[in-house]
């Protein structure tokens, strides 16, 4: 992969195309295309971004309204950061120019990124073969027929394969767009632009909750929502399924239901991965010890702490810290996403 320059800003090609959606594109203009005032104290050089496309005709965009590229394919070829934000047709050939780009700039040792379908621009041009990837979850079967080299996992929100990274469905590129972030810069600039955006910085849990879930009647979705608020308030003490049925005034297997329906999970299992969530942060600004930390978010011990955090997090609390509370943005990867052995 190349390295920083610190003479310039890194510079970040996203690809638009004819009859693209404006949302994918939109993120990633939102993320690396506006100035970040907020961050001139931190003394942050902000990206460089060009929008590219194959043509300097005006694009359409789903809405109803065109738009027009600056840049070329060459551009996008000569980037550090590449994004694919989708294709016009998940079932259809891409287009020659676009795979000859993406293979020039791969080779460079640029970042290639995907956004949900763009991920079969990547498999097109060869660059997902023998990787780990996902997609939206709609179009994981499909990547996997037309693609067979590529390993795609289609239960995580993004895939961080080192020099290649892949992401679940439109919205799941935010939480990719920030951990691009948060890998170049750390977890405090990372966290910064997350706030700014009125967004988490990495979400629980993969997209597997959202996969043609049935709508749970609203008093169902009440009960559990008062349920789990209560759950974050007591994070510390010891938390049953009988407690969480009982703030949902509702029996056990009842709530058990209505909680799977609406998060994809069990009630201890979503405890859990809070517990290990509300302990990053202070894995990442404390000198707290390890086994305060996991008293403090309600595992009954270190050893407990420790096992949950490294299957949840794919990494110890103690090299989780290492690698984010001096900012240096290396290593380890939030829980929804999925790492290779290599990368």
């Amino acid at each position: 992969m190349l390295l920083p320059d610190p003479a310039r800003p890194h510079r970040v090609a996203a690809l638009a195309f004819d009859g693209m959606a404006p949302f994918e594109l939109g993120c990633v203009v939102e993320l690396f295309g506006l100035p970040r005032p907020e961050l001139a104290e931190l003394g942050v050089p902000w990206y460089d971004l060009r929008v590219c496309a194959a043509s300097p005709e005006p694009l359409r965009v789903v809405g109803g309204f065109t738009m027009s590229a600056e840049h070329g394919l060459d551009v996008l070829a000569e980037a550090d950061t590449v994004i694919v934000p989708g294709v016009a047709d998940v079932r259809g050939p891409v287009p020659d120019p676009l795979v000859a780009a993406l293979r020039r700039a791969h080779g460079r040792g640029a970042r290639m990124v995907s956004i949900c379908s763009g991920a079969f621009a990547l498999a097109a041009a060869g660059l997902l073969d023998g990787r780990p990837a996902t997609t939206h979850w709609r179009y994981a079967a499909l990547l996997q027929e037309r693609f067979p080299a590529v390993r795609v996992n289609p239960s995580v929100l993004y895939v961080d394969d080192g020099d290649v990274l892949t992401s679940a469905g439109s919205a799941a590129g935010l939480d990719l767009l920030i951990h691009l972030v948060r890998t170049d810069h750390g977890p405090r600039v990372a966290n910064t632009v997350a706030r700014r955006l009125v967004v988490p910085p990495h979400r629980e849990g993969g997209q597997a909750q959202f996969i043609e879930a049935a709508v749970t009647p609203a008093g169902g979705d009440d009960a559990v929502a008062r349920a789990m608020a209560w759950a974050l308030e007591h994070l510390a003490r010891p938390i049953t399924v009988a407690d969480l049925a009982h703030v949902a005034t509702m029996s056990q297997r009842s709530f058990i239901r209505h909680f799977h329906r609406r998060t994809g999970t069990s009630p201890l299992r979503w405890v859990i991965a809070q517990r290990v969530a509300a302990s990053l942060p202070m894995l990442e600004s404390t000198g707290a010890p390890v086994e305060e930390i996991g008293a403090a978010v309600g595992f009954e011990s270190a050893v407990t702490f420790r096992r949950h955090f490294t299957r949840a997090m794919r990494t110890s609390p103690s090299a989780y810290r290492r690698a984010f509370a001096g900012g240096s943005g290396q290593g380890s990867r939030p829980a929804t996403s999925a790492r290779s052995p290599r990368s």
